[in-house]
């Protein structure tokens, strides 16, 4: 009799597997096996290899291959790369993938941030493109999300509202208010950052000086900013001694979100030039992974210090 609910339990859970609500449909591409469309879809292919064959035992071929053009399921999965990495664009409220044709490179690496989720906004004080930014924000969304965080990008694309002259600072500053807490809400109970990275100036190949700040009435704040500055500072090419640096938030943004949003915040400033170097920048190299892996590396050990805290 013990067999019954054991047998109706599993019965349940098959019914749902099949239910259409929880896979999607993709067409197999010439070299596809099952490990390479579930990490072109953003799955782990070791987790998520049984749930693709019961949803797709009668398309298999050989016990692993499958047919090119034919229609696969791949099963809806909320630690997806998909999922886990969103880019906001706070106008319109749409959200889309970080990574589209990037997935099939990427592969979990741990779990160590599974219950956090960060806040990742890109500014460019020039009006020109500025790639360095924007691309290391992206790779340090790709770092953060394979040690199992979930990552947004908030964005503001919308050039009405950028550019427009009857919005003041603060006032554009409120669509990124709304935008955050609106999903902090959403991820209440679990550890949750801002981070905003600015670029002051165009930044070139070579040396870059950079500085992290914090709100002072933010102890969260100023810890996460402290970790990632702590990183930089073991990493500068430069052989000054740096003294405890306590960078404040003081332009008027910076304030507004350290005041509004419901994450705590930091930001991190990055120069070209010398701009900062003379008193609280830290020089390191421009080169853009090992940027991103520094600042992966001080937020990893912000959380690390907290999961020994608690």
């Amino acid at each position: 009799m013990k067999l019954i609910p054991a047998f109706l339990l599993w019965l349940g859970m098959s019914f749902m597997l099949f239910a259409q609500d929880n896979y999607y449909t993709v067409t197999a591409e010439k070299g596809d096996g099952i490990f390479s469309i579930l990490r072109k879809q953003g799955l782990d292919p070791v987790k998520y290899y049984e749930a693709f064959i019961t949803l797709n035992t009668k398309d298999i071929k050989d016990g692993s291959m499958l047919h090119v053009g034919r229609e696969y399921r791949i099963p809806k999965a909320p630690d997806s790369f998909k999922n886990t990495g969103v880019r906001v664009q706070v106008a319109e409220g749409t959200e889309n993938p970080i990574f589209d044709t990037e997935l099939a490179k990427m592969s979990h690496k741990s779990s160590a941030l599974k219950d956090a989720v960060y806040y990742l906004i890109a500014e460019d004080q020039t009006k020109k493109e500025n790639k360095f930014v924007s691309d290391i924000t992206k790779s340090l969304a790709a770092d953060l999300m394979v040690h199992g965080a979930t990552v947004f990008i908030i964005e503001n694309k919308d050039a009405k509202i950028a550019n427009s002259s009857s919005l003041t600072g603060v006032e554009k500053m409120g669509w990124y208010v709304e935008t955050i807490n609106k999903r902090y809400l959403q991820n209440t109970g679990k550890y949750q950052r801002l981070l905003i990275i600015r670029a002051n100036g165009i930044i070139k190949n070579g040396n870059i000086d950079v500085a992290v700040y914090h709100h002072n009435k933010s102890e969260k704040g100023q810890r996460f900013a402290q970790n990632i500055q702590n990183v930089f500072k073991e990493n500068s090419i430069s052989n000054r001694s740096y003294q405890d640096i306590n960078m404040i938030f003081k332009d008027k943004n910076s304030l507004y979100l350290a005041k509004n949003t419901l994450p705590a915040v930091s930001l991190l400033t990055i120069d070209g030039g010398s701009k900062t170097s003379g008193k609280d920048g830290i020089q390191v190299h421009s080169d853009k992974k090992s940027f991103a892996s520094l600042i992966t590396s001080g937020i990893l050990k912000d959380y690390a210090d907290l999961e020994i805290e608690n």
